[in-house]
């Protein structure tokens, strides 16, 4: 088998807006810290799609962020090459990427293509392929900057679909988060599992303070409180605290930064994106069980949530899925706006892949060509 081609489908949906972002400073904290409003943009939404084919018919897509220069980049390494091997692939692109001057972990998506054909090829899904440890696997609620009331609505929500963990997104510096952390735990019991991410708003005395007040609440973990580029300060906040820190979303593209990350104690726990290839995913969760600890999938994950949905049912060391909708079909609907019927449901607060041979993606193919309004 060799791979025959190597495409990028732009596609753009007219009844979905795109989206601006704008920096705004936060207000209420004695230093100068930013955080982002998203406004509807005015065009419409896009979804780069990136398919891979081989001379025996078999082929593969996946979401993608790879933008169409890196294709080309990538049909210049990998036409006519066998895509069953993986690990040689990856350690060429891996290794060459300073050559092809590409930022770490960009030809992920492209992995998660030779996944899925290694699948097909041998009729298995990817849990399969792998090798399953779970069935389904925990999800966790993750939402924006509220107070305790939009909080605790929001894991009322949850509820509703068995969800029982739910993680902050807050951006209103650590005095103000105290007393709501406080509250919630109250409301929501003991067993009820709560985590953090102030998503870079804290600065180190406040990280302490919060983590403190977090241990003694019994939270999960504490995310990315401050900026990666301060290792020295997160290997102090690493040695203060009993609760996981969880340091390198930034730097989660780069394999070998994020495991150094471990190595220095400067982070208790990984974060991996499959967006940066499952080979990739994969390794960083062996590395990190022989460290004792876990890797977190961060996001939805690819195909609007099967690469993820997979991969934490076959990875031991980890927790939780992430996800962002309010209702248990929120991937399903998301997956099929651009032609993918079968994205995950949200079911007892559980996430669970197919069946299928590969990730299992099935195409609503008119729905998919009639979206395409660029071909690299």
């Amino acid at each position: 088998m060799k791979i025959s081609d190597v495409r990028l489908y732009v596609l753009e949906n007219p009844d979905l807006p795109g989206r601006d972002l704008r920096l705004i400073q936060v207000p209420n904290l004695l230093r100068i810290q930013y955080t982002h409003s998203a406004t509807p943009g005015s065009n419409p939404a896009r979804q780069h799609i990136i398919e891979v084919t081989t001379d025996t018919g078999i082929s593969s897509r996946c979401t993608t962020t790879l933008q169409p220069h890196q294709v080309q980049i990538l049909r210049n390494q990998v036409l006519g090459e066998d895509p069953l091997q993986r690990e040689r692939l990856y350690q060429m692109l891996h290794k060459g990427t300073r050559w092809v001057y590409q930022p770490p972990g960009w030809f992920g998506d492209f992995d998660n293509c030779l996944w899925d054909i290694a699948g097909k090829a041998a009729g298995l899904p990817l849990h399969a392929l792998v090798g399953r440890v779970r069935e389904r696997f925990p999800v966790y609620l993750t939402g924006g900057d509220g107070s305790a009331t939009e909080y605790l609505r929001a894991i009322e929500q949850g509820h509703s679909m068995g969800i029982r963990a739910y993680k902050f997104h807050t951006y209103k510096g650590g005095k103000a988060d105290i007393p709501i952390f406080r509250q919630v735990r109250d409301e929501v019991g003991p067993d009820y599992a709560l985590l953090n991410d102030p998503v870079c708003s804290y600065d180190l005395r406040e990280a302490i303070e919060v983590g403190h007040v977090m241990e003694e609440l019994g939270f999960v973990w504490l995310e990315e409180p401050f900026h990666e580029q301060k290792m020295n300060l997160y290997q102090e906040l690493c040695r203060e605290l009993t609760i996981p820190v969880m340091a390198n979303e930034m730097l989660m593209h780069d394999y070998g930064l994020s495991t150094q990350w471990l190595i220095q104690g400067a982070t208790d726990r990984l974060r991996a994106n499959a967006r940066h290839g499952t080979t990739q995913v994969l390794k960083m969760a062996h590395f990190a069980e022989g460290f004792g600890t876990n890797v977190e999938l961060n996001g939805q994950g690819g195909l609007f949530g099967l690469v993820h949905a997979h991969l934490g049912c076959c990875i031991d060391n980890t927790d939780y899925y992430e996800y962002f909708y309010l209702s248990g079909d929120g991937n399903r609907r998301q997956g099929e706006s651009w032609g993918m019927l079968n994205a995950p449901l949200i079911e007892d607060g559980h996430i669970a892949p197919p069946d299928g041979p590969g990730w299992g993606a099935e195409w609503d193919e008119a729905r998919f060509r009639s979206l395409v309004v660029a071909e690299v």
